[in-house]
């Protein structure tokens, strides 16, 4: 054998050459299981992963038909094999394997691989038995009514949790591997009958395309599905539960299924989705529309609040009302720092406790959390380094960051952007860096669909389900697809046309 050996060599018809290449190929692991046996006379080996199958669905499917199997024709091999793929069951997800790459990609799956002496193949039956998280509930996306369950670390329980909810022959599970050396699963999902196939290719194609040696998780991928890479918005989301996600599948969307992560991914994703849950569609619709004004109240408060309310302290004091002046007057005479300094540090140590109490284990995390309100909620006030009103602004703008989780990354960083703007040019640099945050949310994308769709371009059958929700009773119940908003233009990948 040649000093450079590629994953891709093929395996020969001799048993022997082939498990000397696989040993080699695998450095002589210890989790590289082989048996050699003779089925009536033909020598063979069974290959797998320690710790990776089932060991009673081993011995009850494979080993015990095996054995018992009497081979009388004089090409024992090709009978056997034949055996093996048209008169035995031991098993449904089967297949052949032609290459080492193949084999490793199999057995490191959970398949016991079978080698027969005289045979250029081998034959790989599902035996999988590894252990893995059971279904349970989601722990990012809380709901009070609808499904319990969330995704879990294993794709294929995901895509039948998924089959389970669409049972419609039009749903396509589109399942590869990317990741040059982690050969990590992934799979498409979407209806054919509602996607546009120029949009699901797109995705595809971008996936194949992978520079990444290890996919590990789902947010690997999330850079280079990206349409918009220079927005702080992604138009990428994400999310853990198998109804919201088929029901995004319903409106026209790709789902993207990543091996060992309970993370799914959308595409695209627009802006309005992040004040959307699954609860919305469980209540009355008066109190889901009043919930949603909270909401985007609150993304305005947690990102605008701090910025101005340095801008008006600093330059237009003549804004507050007169009793308010003058308590906020007489709190900063005593603080050492200037109020935009003031704003910043205590937001700087507010995210400081935050990452603390996230990472910690969780019972440390809680004491970080009393802790931190005891340090900035009292002891810095009475040592004069905050004002009481900046601890109120600082309590609000964290209560209404936490109204829409999904959007905190940006806005942590839009909270600091519009503290120091406001310090420097006061309520005209606000409204200036609003125009240019607008400006990036409206930014075209690689897609065609425009992420602030359907406020702009304005939609007005989609609004019924944006600001306000309509009964399912009422207009509610036919839900308009993503490609017959205003203003979408999915292009088709391989021809260059537009939809």
């Amino acid at each position: 054998m040649g000093s450079q050996i590629t994953t891709q060599t093929a395996l020969t018809a001799s048993l022997e050459e082939n498990l000397v290449l696989i040993q080699e190929k695998m450095h002589g692991k210890s989790d590289l299981v082989f048996r050699k046996v003779t089925v009536s006379g033909c020598p063979v080996a069974l290959l797998t992963c320690e710790g990776m199958v089932n060991e009673q669905k081993l011995a009850e499917m494979v080993f015990e038909p095996l054995m018992a199997m009497r081979l009388t024709g004089k090409h024992k091999a090709q009978e056997l094999y034949l055996r093996l793929e048209e008169q035995s069951l031991l098993g449904i997800d089967m297949g052949d394997v032609y290459t080492t790459d193949e084999l490793f990609g199999r057995i490191m799956s959970g398949f016991l691989v079978i080698l027969i002496d005289g045979l250029d193949h081998g034959v790989a039956f599902g035996t999988q038995g590894f252990s893995y998280r059971s279904v349970d509930e989601p722990s990012g996306e809380v709901n009070v009514r609808g499904s319990r369950e969330g995704f879990t670390e294993v794709i294929r329980t995901n895509m039948s949790m998924i089959r389970r909810r669409l049972k419609t022959p039009d749903l396509v599970f589109d399942l590869f591997q990317v990741g040059q050396q982690s050969h990590t699963d992934v799979c498409l999902v979407y209806r054919a009958d509602v996607a546009e196939a120029g949009l699901v290719e797109q995705v595809r194609r971008r996936l194949e395309d992978l520079p990444l040696d290890a996919v590990l998780e789902s947010g690997y991928l999330q850079p280079f599905l990206r349409g918009r890479p220079f927005s702080l918005f992604s138009d990428v989301g994400f999310t853990e539960r198998p109804d919201t996600l088929c029901a995004k599948i319903n409106e026209g969307r790709v789902a993207v299924l990543v091996d060992n992560t309970p993370f799914a991914l959308v595409l695209p994703y627009l802006f309005s989705e992040n004040f959307q849950t699954v609860d919305d569609y469980c209540q009355q619709p008066y109190y889901v529309s009043f919930i949603r004004i909270i909401k985007y109240l609150s993304f305005v408060f947690t990102i605008f609040l701090p910025g101005t309310y340095v801008a008006i302290s600093t330059f237009h004091p003549e804004m507050f009302p007169q009793a308010m002046l003058f308590n906020i007057a007489a709190s900063e005479t005593v603080i050492p720092f200037p109020i935009v300094l003031e704003a910043l540090l205590i937001h700087f140590i507010y995210e400081l406790m935050r990452e603390a109490g996230l990472r910690l284990p969780q019972p440390i995390g809680h004491a970080v959390s009393i802790v931190g309100s005891l340090v900035v909620g009292e002891a810095a006030v009475t040592a004069g380094l905050i004002g009481p009103p900046m601890v109120i602004v600082v309590a609000v703008t964290a209560i209404s960051s936490f109204v829409v989780p999904s959007l905190y990354e940006p806005v942590a960083v839009l909270r600091f952007s519009f503290i120091i703007i406001g310090g420097l040019l006061g309520l005209y640099g606000l409204a200036i860096g609003a125009l240019c945050l607008l400006f990036n949310m409206t930014a075209p994308q690689d897609y065609g669909v425009p992420y602030t769709a359907p406020i702009s371009p304005f939609t007005g059958k989609a609004m019924r389900d944006t600001f306000v929700r309509l009964s399912w009773a009422g207009k509610l119940k036919s839900r308009i697809a993503i490609q017959r908003m205003r203003g979408v233009h999915l292009r088709d990948s391989l021809s260059g046309r537009r939809k």
